[in-house]
């Protein structure tokens, strides 16, 4: 196993990557101070219940944990109030109390979901992240939990720092072409926003990554946790640098939410808005010969680089507007001015951005 840590002070805690770390889980919730004289309550979805819920009950039962759980739908749609409250209702009724813990058994819908339960359970218990999916490397480090509301995405949240996090590579094995896809959109972005050579080293890795390779998975998961990890450390509340984790965001959000997120995964709308973004740095002068390569190692990992749902530029740019990073109304974006930079712009003309919206739809060139 290899160890990560993000270093808050006295709410630091692990990063555990490897091949069989569940099976470590008891040591390392005693190790994280959650010790088996506490309830657990495991949140999971129908797709990863089948596969890994009794697994993880088992080995938790086995040494000595009180295990309950509870089983969502999968996808955009559990990041729901009705779905949080459901949660609520299920932990409370298991007799959860201040000294028990969440854990978020799956992908980063589950992660979100159950860290914002725990984060307003009695006002804050301890949770813990045990991804399943590779998007989740990302979602899953930082603290950010949210369900979304109908006018936009992870508008109701909260910073809720996890107890740690137990990467299972093996529990990766069992995903979906489409699902992998996804979660290397994140790993390449956060290459883009700070580190060239982890870019070169995605481009020259493509194949065997998608193999599943055990050692480049390890040494990719290792990689894209340790940026997110030093920018978290540096920025937890994301009132300055951790901001340029959301190169591609503003955008994807955006076609996520108009996607009824159904149409389009995060990792797919993310892919788009890194595209798009990089077209509007170049539209503003501020890089060139960006958006060939983003595209192109997107393509890599067969990630969409245009829009594949006719969308109004207009309502694109509102849903925006309502983007949380927004400020006073007004558009955020972090774009790329080389690969493996990015700054911040606060001032970038909507006339600007509907340019780039309408190419995007119609070929991906200005």
């Amino acid at each position: 196993m290899k160890r990560l840590t993000v270093e808050l002070g006295e709410r630091s805690y692990p990063i555990w990557i490897g091949a069989g770390v569940l099976g470590q889980l008891p040591r390392l919730l005693e190790e994280a101070g959650i010790n088996n004289q506490r309830k657990l309550f495991i949140v999971t979805d129908e797709h990863v219940a089948p596969l890994y819920l009794d697994k993880t009950t088992t080995v938790l039962r086995n040494a000595g944990y009180m295990v309950y759980h509870s089983i969502v739908e999968a996808g955009e749609k559990a990041k729901s109030l009705s779905i949080y409250e459901r949660v609520m209702t299920e932990a409370l009724e298991a007799g959860l109390d201040r000294q028990s813990a969440f854990l978020a058994l799956g992908g980063g819908v589950v992660g979100d979901l159950a860290g914002f339960v725990a984060a307003t359970y009695m006002r804050g218990v301890a949770f813990v992240q045990i991804p399943t999916t590779l998007l989740a490397h990302d979602s899953s480090v930082g603290g950010k939990v949210a369900v979304n509301h109908p006018l936009g995405k992870n508008i109701i949240g909260a910073f809720h720092q996890p107890r740690l996090v137990a990467y299972d590579t093996e529990l990766l094995k069992t995903l979906p072409s489409r699902e992998v896809a996804a979660g290397f959109a994140e790993v390449i972005k956060h290459g883009l926003i700070w580190d060239e050579a982890f870019v070169e080293w995605l481009e020259q890795n493509a194949d065997g990554l998608q193999r599943f390779d055990d050692n480049l998975l390890q040494e990719t998961l290792l990689r894209a946790c340790s940026v997110k990890v030093a920018v978290v450390s540096e920025d937890e509340k994301e009132r300055g640098l951790r901001a340029i984790l959301n190169l591609g965001h503003t955008f994807g959000h955006a076609f996520e939410a108009l996607c009824g997120y159904e149409k389009l995964n995060h990792g797919e709308a993310v892919a788009i808005g890194m595209v798009a973004a990089a077209m509007l740095a170049e539209h503003l002068g501020m890089a060139s010969s960006i958006s060939n390569r983003t595209r192109r190692i997107l393509k890599q990992y067969s990630l969409p680089v245009v829009l594949p749902y006719a969308m109004e530029a207009d309502a694109i740019i509102e849903v925006m507007r309502r983007d949380k990073k927004g400020e006073g109304g007004k558009l955020v974006f972090v774009l790329p001015t080389a690969i493996g930079k990015v700054e911040i712009r606060k001032d970038v003309a909507e006339e600007a951005v509907r340019d780039v919206l309408c190419a995007l739809q119609e070929g991906g060139k200005l």
